[in-house]
């Protein structure tokens, strides 16, 4: 019998929200209305379509296994050399790389409870230690708790601003006093995956602004850009970091389309504009329907907000109750917020439909 680690059966595996057909089966809807995953609610740019359509008669060779038509868009774009880019498949990717590249056994890492559940996941199934410390009060990572956790083990410290799924921001105040903290020897990786949502906010500290040896930014085009079914991820770091990890991921990623379609959908500001806009509209629809209905809600940064509730049976009864209206959204328990929910905001319709089905179950 093969032997599997203990970490491995202990592992408990990434849950995405509810898929729309299983809905549709379950209940028999036509029109199932999804705001769990923190999608793009417009689709897909019709520029990044397009590079998608011509790319496909190049899809009998491999990829660019540098990427470096991509990394030289990135580049230009973010006005940073190609040395300190990296791309995967998705940032969870680059994360899985860097892990693999920098830690040793005896390593640890440390974050928070309420955040990116693929971190937990990837970091238990290369066996590291994880300390896993509690939000602050706001529902923000609390970075001088963090500080105080860091042992001489420590080798990874992994932030995410703004923080899905409570959609807080630690500010540039607290950021620069805690990188200001950090032994040189520890990797601080900061995924910004929301980051388009949060640029107007002057209190938001863009990590690319401190280009320290140590620090890690990770950047997707799923969320804003609408590219999640391609899974495409980027990465900033000290090109000597870069170098190592792209002797360790695994070759030929991102595909040929998705590198199309990151390079053009960099290009396409009008429908990002528009996206952001709506979301920013949507955002204050739920902020007032939350405040009608006298629900906890925590002010968000990003493409969805989350609620507080008394309890986790509140929770699985309005989550239910929506299921059974077509309307699919995200319990937190796997995030470690049993008692909260979190409601990606939709197009105006979507929202609406929303708030009725809510409304019939208060």
């Amino acid at each position: 019998m093969i032997e599997v680690p203990r970490h491995i059966i202990d592992l408990q595996p990434y849950k995405p929200g509810r898929l729309i057909e299983d809905i549709q089966k379950e209940y028999g809807f036509e029109r199932v209305i999804k705001l769990a995953s923190n999608e793009n609610p417009l689709g897909v740019s019709p520029l990044a379509i397009q590079a998608m359509i011509n790319s496909i008669h190049q899809l009998n060779r491999y990829p660019d296994i540098a990427s470096m038509t991509l990394r030289t868009k990135l580049s230009e774009f973010f006005h940073i050399e190609t040395s300190c880019i990296i791309t995967g498949h998705g940032s969870e990717a680059i994360i899985q790389t860097l892990m693999r590249t920098f830690l040793n056994d005896d390593d640890e890492a440390i974050t928070v409870t309420g955040t990116f559940v693929g971190f937990y996941v990837i970091t238990k199934a290369i066996g590291i230690k994880l300390h896993l410390l509690p939000l602050d009060e706001n529902y923000g990572f609390d970075l001088g708790a963090i500080l105080d956790a860091i042992t001489p083990k420590t080798k990874v410290i992994y932030l995410v601003n703004p923080n899905s799924p409570t959609g807080t921001i630690f500010t540039k105040k607290q950021f620069e006093e805690f990188i200001n903290l950090v032994p040189e020897n520890i990797i601080i990786i900061v995924d910004e995956a929301y980051f388009e949502f949060v640029t107007d906010n002057p209190d938001f500290p863009n990590s690319m602004d401190y280009r320290r040896d140590n620090i890690v930014t990770l950047r997707t085009f799923s969320k804003a850009y609408g590219l999640a079914g391609i899974r495409i991820g980027y990465g900033f770091a000290n090109p000597e970091l870069v170098g190592y990890m792209l002797k360790v991921r695994l070759p030929f990623e991102p595909g040929i389309p998705s590198q199309a379609a990151g390079i053009a959908a960099l290009t396409d500001k009008q429908f990002l504009d528009y996206y952001l806009k709506v979301n920013k509209t949507g955002k204050e629809f739920l902020y007032n329907l939350y405040d009608e209905l006298g629900i906890r809600y925590i002010k968000s940064e990003a493409n969805f907000v989350m609620t507080v509730h008394d309890s986790e049976e509140e929770v699985n009864r309005i989550n239910e109750q929506l299921l059974r209206r077509g309307v699919i959204i995200r319990p937190l328990r796997p995030f470690g917020l049993p008692h909260c929910l979190r409601v990606t905001i939709g197009l105006p319709d979507e929202n609406e439909i929303y708030a009725f089905a809510l409304k019939q179950i208060l």
